[in-house]
């Protein structure tokens, strides 16, 4: 896997340590580098960083289970994965959820996620296997 990947997504966190759990499970990524206010996960095409809110602000937002969509947000990334009935019992298990509506849309089969933050996502699974 190279140090430094060329596209990224940076995700601030009210809680930084369960969303990157969250994530590496999901999406099958690994931690490469942790400090005191970041996780950083990798893939082979992609680099998460997982950035926690400071500490103030964070105080100010309350996270509910299950989480409520942040739909009025500019930016939705898609990650490819390769079994979304997979990432569904993931994503579940960790306090998110894999949508059940899916389509197909030019080589893949195509639906939406929420985190446990509520922060929106979209899996791609290829129509023919990785």
């Amino acid at each position: 896997m190279p140090a430094t990947a060329t596209s990224g997504v940076f995700i601030y966190a009210k809680d930084r340590h369960r969303l990157a759990r969250f994530y590496a499970s999901v999406l099958g990524l690994a931690p490469i580098h942790e400090s005191e206010d970041l996780t950083v996960l990798q893939s082979a095409s992609l680099q998460l960083i997982v950035h926690a809110i400071p500490q103030h602000i964070a105080a100010t937002i309350d996270i509910t289970s299950p989480p409520q969509p942040r739909e009025d947000t500019a930016l939705k990334f898609f990650f490819t994965a390769p079994n979304i009935a997979n990432c569904r019992s993931d994503a579940s298990a960790l306090g998110g959820e894999v949508f059940g509506e899916e389509w197909k849309s030019s080589g893949f089969i195509v639906c939406n996620a929420i985190d446990p933050e509520g922060n929106i996502f979209q899996l791609r699974q290829p129509i023919e296997p990785l």
